[in-house]
């Protein structure tokens, strides 16, 4: 007596291994995916944060400061970059420009000594330093979501699962400009 239901239940078996796989793999890259793109809204979060700062502390040096005009153009132009840009890239690129325009009005400070007194002026400089460390630790979060991703998207077999389902093949990492690596000069 031949055992017919033999072919039929191996079939089933194979489709629900083979579905479970799927499955497995889909929503550990949704997942994934779903964690930078977290991460990245947090650090959005926090430039958002600087970007509000930064006009009461640009506001407070103008007041001490009044012939300095061309670093708070640089800086009005920078925040309305950011506030204008769509993509992770634009953002990245105007938040390095914030960056840098805010290591120049922190020069400008130094040629001013009643104001660096000020306690408005080290109240606003306090929130703005507390709000680079912030991020800087969410940016460091979002690149550890982007290595998380891009490790799985990469992995075998994840990486077939990610290009039938049309997941990126690798996430961007935030990553500084190089004139952010200069460290900028100091005088007392």
């Amino acid at each position: 007596m031949k055992k017919w239901y033999i072919i039929p239940a191996l079939l089933a078996l194979a489709a629900i291994i083979v579905f479970s796989l799927f499955r497995s793999h889909y929503n550990r890259l949704v997942y994934l995916n779903q964690q930078a793109e977290e991460s990245w809204a947090q650090v959005d979060n926090v430039l958002q944060r600087r970007n509000d700062l930064i006009p009461n502390l640009v506001e407070t040096v103008k007041g001490y400061a009044k012939h300095e005009k061309e670093v708070f153009v640089e800086i009005t132009e920078a925040r309305s970059r950011w506030a204008g840009a769509k993509t992770l890239q634009e953002k990245e690129g105007a938040a390095n420009d914030i960056s840098g325009a805010l290591g120049k009005l922190m020069l400008v400070v130094e040629n001013y000594p009643q104001l660096k007194a000020n306690e408005n002026f080290l109240s606003l400089q306090d929130e703005l330093a507390g709000t680079e460390n912030r991020i800087s630790v969410e940016r460091k979060r979002y690149n550890g979501s982007v290595r998380e991703y891009n490790t799985a998207a990469q992995s075998f077999p994840t990486m077939i699962f990610a290009r039938i389902f049309g997941f990126e093949k690798e996430k961007d990492y935030f990553q500084a400009q190089e004139e952010s690596r200069t460290v900028p000069q100091v005088t007392f």
